[in-house]
């Protein structure tokens, strides 16, 4: 087919049916998208819903009558359903609704192992824009033509995801990058989206049936639009490049900055593998990279007072040259020096085994609703789960089953009466989805180490020696005050 045809295709988003429309790169001819109704958009997830709400009460009352054998094997295919229906109304989205279940996709320890490995694909393997497309976007947005701008450009992508994806290109200068563009007319798909409250919570309650979505879907109304501003997302690239430049383990490809737009980022090119690559490689590796997610997500919160927000394994790379290399930042939460003291006087007082204080400031900083009809003790125990991995000077391996236990413990009120008095106040919401993402991934690592140890290493109020030759690193890279953390 020549590149002046056109080609339609059609992908749903949100419910919504879109047009890709094939074209010249350069044209920028014709509107590349196309919506139907709200309506029609909330009728289709609702038909998804009635039908998993049948198939299930079908399926329930045949296991009433079943042996024990038919029982497991009709809840597995039930399972399996379920598994296939959600995540092929997820997989060919491109939009909030999308970002939804790639925001489930790595809080996948405590699903059904059909749904978890379904979703897994939406992490990285979002469906591509045709690539003429995808170029004739690079090209509008930057305003001028792509001979002139890169010596190299491939027309396939080398990952899709929810709002954009990303090619391998070659400057005119010679140097690799990462471009990543943004699907033309998402702003307008997510924005339905958010609008329709309702089958995102619709779709959360599939994935995670005991859990109550109107605060996930709330936060992801306030922080998914934030993603859409590559502007946006450059700035916080360039806070992180700067602060852990010179890191002897973690590396943030630097921005590209002349041929970076709101809508197209350019960055330098990792060279490696894919996160997953990780779990199939020994022991003493993954303990490695474990000990470098934890490192760097308390690094930059309690000495940078920054937290990137999506940490799915879509976003880390494994360099070639021994790094982990983090490669998404248009989700950032900045906060100020006071609110990460809240963090601090709850950690302290925890480690303090300090019942009443602990109690009395998780109601000062709202996390718990004041009056909860249980002892201070009884809530201590309860909040104590969170803290486990540093409540004890030794080495621990974070394990699938604690990661699990996490995710049931924060989602399942049906089965436990604190949660339902417990709250997670705007400044700390971000900080619970990072910790069950980040305990998710450091489960399937199993990694080992002294959590307390490092922890301390990074507390600004103990600010203790190195105690792993990492930390050593990590103590030489800032003493020599190349980067920010030095400063």
């Amino acid at each position: 087919m020549r590149s002046s045809s056109r080609l339609l295709i059609l992908v749903f988003i949100g419910g919504a049916i879109v047009v890709w429309r094939r074209m010249r790169p350069g044209t920028g001819k014709d509107s590349p998208i196309t919506h139907v109704s709200r309506a029609q958009r909330t009728t289709a997830m609702a038909r998804l819903a009635a039908r998993r709400t049948t198939d299930r009460t079908w399926t329930k009352a045949r296991q009433r009558l079943a042996s024990d054998e038919t029982r497991r094997r009709l809840q597995a295919d039930l399972e399996r359903r379920d598994a296939e229906d959600v995540v092929s109304a997820l997989g060919n989205m491109k939009g909030a609704m999308m970002k939804l279940g790639q925001m489930a996709s790595y809080l996948d320890e405590g699903m059904p192992g059909p749904m978890r490995e379904a979703l897994a694909g939406l992490r990285s393997d979002a469906p591509p824009m045709p690539g003429d497309l995808a170029l004739s976007e690079i090209e509008r947005s930057l305003g001028a033509p792509l001979h002139e701008l890169f010596r190299e450009i491939d027309s396939e992508p080398m990952a899709s995801a929810s709002i954009g994806q990303v090619h391998r290109a070659i400057t005119a200068d010679g140097r690799k990058v990462a471009v990543k563009v943004q699907y033309p007319g998402i702003a307008g798909a997510i924005a339905a989206d958010l609008d329709n409250s309702e089958a995102l919570a619709m779709v959360l309650s599939m994935v995670f049936p005991g859990l109550d979505p109107n605060e996930l879907v709330g936060e992801l109304r306030e922080r998914v639009t934030e993603e859409l501003d590559y502007v946006n997302e450059a700035s916080n690239v360039r806070a992180f490049v700067d602060y852990y430049r010179g890191h002897p383990h973690i590396w943030i490809p630097d921005v590209i900055e002349e041929l970076s737009t709101g809508d197209v980022l350019t960055t330098e090119l990792v060279e490696g593998a894919r996160f997953e690559e990780i779990y199939e490689r020994p022991q003493e590796e993954r303990d490695r990279i474990g000990e470098i997610l934890y490192r760097f997500v308390f690094r930059s919160l309690n000495r940078q007072y920054v937290f990137n927000g999506d940490p799915h394994p879509g976003n880390y790379l494994l360099a070639a040259d021994g790094r982990l290399a983090f490669i998404d930042f248009g989700l950032v939460k900045h906060f100020e020096e006071n609110e990460v003291q809240e963090f601090a006087r709850l950690i302290r007082a925890m480690l303090d085994r300090d019942a009443v204080e602990f109690r009395r400031t998780a109601e000062e900083v709202k996390v718990l609703r004041p009056g909860a009809p249980f002892s201070d003790d009884e809530i201590f125990d309860w909040f104590a789960a969170y803290y486990e991995l540093i409540l004890e000077n030794k080495l621990l391996t974070v394990t699938p089953e604690y990661s699990a236990r996490l995710l049931f413990k924060t989602f399942d009120a049906r089965t436990n009466e604190i949660l339902k008095h417990a709250n997670v106040p705007p400044t700390f919401a971000l900080i619970q989805r990072i910790n069950l993402g980040l305990f998710s991934l450091m489960g399937k690592l199993e990694a080992t180490a002294n959590w307390r140890a490092i922890s301390e290493e990074l507390w600004v109020w103990t600010d203790a020696g190195p105690s792993t030759p990492m930390g050593e690193d990590e103590a030489a890279w800032v003493a020599s005050g190349v980067s920010g953390a030095g400063r």
